[in-house]
């Protein structure tokens, strides 16, 4: 029998990820919920990339010493101390006020990576100066490589190491309920505008005493008209950029020397590929469920990306990280991290930074038991014998 959600008041008294998400569905206005929560077309990637971590199950061991535990591990030159990575998401800004440097803090407190979002409502300056961050820098491809240029100039001059270009999404996806949250561009329909008036705490958070946050990232891109968060999504569409292909890749590794991450590969070729081309690390993901719907699961397709580039390169994915049990079936899988969006943002919208806080503090917990309950005292100790593929022919060893 499903059990129904208990009705959290408070985010620390959530005790699980989906407790907070439905705090922050009560908290934030519908169109800005769903901005956070939904998914493209008929949403079957968005729930496919949850029901996959189904598919596979721990094999573990009993009989070790798991009294001391470590979940730390080596990621691009810097110890982290989980295998976590705050992903690039935008429009943060709507959720709450300074919602980009609320996950910095939040990261930086927990020892972790922060990647703000190219359709980031605070500068990348600012974010470089959050102390004891390690800040990543998201960009996408625009139709303006002299914008891009100037971009990864901006991250160079403030200390920036990583860069992340985003590759699935040189065409906007099809996200319907995006659509008719608005009578136009810009503009909520009354049903909306109606339910942000029963909203008081967020609209005098987020829109006093400037009203709605602007983008901080794209003055170059976007004329002033259109620089305003609420319904642009589709406006900066139109200045992505459908010819990007491996040339534009080679221009931008050729542009900057750090760390250089592709997010949106899905295919065992182009992973190869990004070896070819001198890329440091790929991030496997379908966007979240935003993108293509009916994509393959980035789970689905990690054993054999690894398989195939062994360690030539850094791989990371994101889609529907939930427990701390998810996160460690990548990384016996193959990953050496995950990127968080949607999880780190319910934590964000039911309680600030405190609610980021709370958030990574559950994953922390859930990893940390599920390592010693899988007889591990290190993600070094974790090996592809702890897991198996249920849908997976099993093979039977001769009596």
């Amino acid at each position: 029998m499903k059990r129904s959600m208990p009705r959290r008041r408070r985010y620390d008294q959530a005790l699980s990820i989906a407790e907070l998400a439905e705090i922050a569905r009560r908290r934030l206005p519908n169109f800005v919920y769903e901005y956070i929560h939904g998914g493209a077309d008929d949403e079957v990637s968005l729930r496919n990339n949850r029901a996959v971590f189904n598919r596979y199950r721990f094999t573990p061991k009993t009989l070790t010493d798991v009294s001391q535990r470590d979940l730390g591990r080596d990621l691009l030159g810097h110890r982290v101390s989980m295998p976590v990575v705050i992903g690039p998401t935008g429009f943060n800004g709507m959720i709450t006020q300074d919602g980009d440097s609320k996950l910095a803090r939040a990261a930086a407190d927990r020892g972790i990576p922060f990647t703000l979002s190219n359709a980031s409502t605070e500068p990348l300056e600012e974010i470089a100066k959050v102390p004891g961050g390690w800040p990543w820098m998201q960009i996408y491809f625009y139709r303006d490589h002299d914008y891009v240029k100037n971009l990864v100039d901006r991250c160079r001059a403030s200390g920036y190491d990583t860069i992340v270009v985003t590759t699935d999404s040189a065409i906007y996806g099809n996200r319907e309920w995006d659509t008719r949250n608005y009578a136009r561009p810009f503009v909520l329909n009354w049903r909306n505008k109606l339910h942000v008036l029963s909203r008081p705490r967020w609209m005098k958070d987020v829109l006093y005493p400037h009203g709605v946050p602007t983008f901080k990232n794209l003055g170059d891109l976007l004329p002033p008209e259109d620089s305003s968060v609420q319904g642009a999504a589709a406006e900066i569409g139109k200045h992505l950029m459908p010819s990007l292909n491996w040339e534009d890749i080679r221009w931008l590794r050729d542009n900057w020397s750090g760390n250089l991450l592709i997010k949106g590969i899905l295919s065992v070729e182009e992973a190869r590929m990004a070896v070819e081309y001198g890329i440091d690390g790929i991030v496997l993901s379908n966007h979240g469920g935003r993108q293509l719907d009916s994509s393959v699961s980035p789970m689905e397709i990690l054993p054999e990306v690894r398989a195939a580039v062994g360690d030539a390169l850094t791989i990371l994915l994101d889609g529907g990280f939930r427990r701390g049990s998810d996160i460690l079936k990548a990384v016996l899988l193959g990953a050496d991290a995950v990127l968080l969006g949607r999880t780190t943002l319910y934590g964000l919208g039911a309680g600030g930074q405190a609610g980021v806080e709370h958030a990574l503090g559950l994953l922390h917990k859930e990893m940390d038991r599920t390592l010693g309950l899988l007889g591990c005292s290190n993600l070094q100790e974790l090996d592809r014998s702890l897991i198996r593929d249920a849908c997976a022919p099993q093979t039977v060893s001769p009596a």
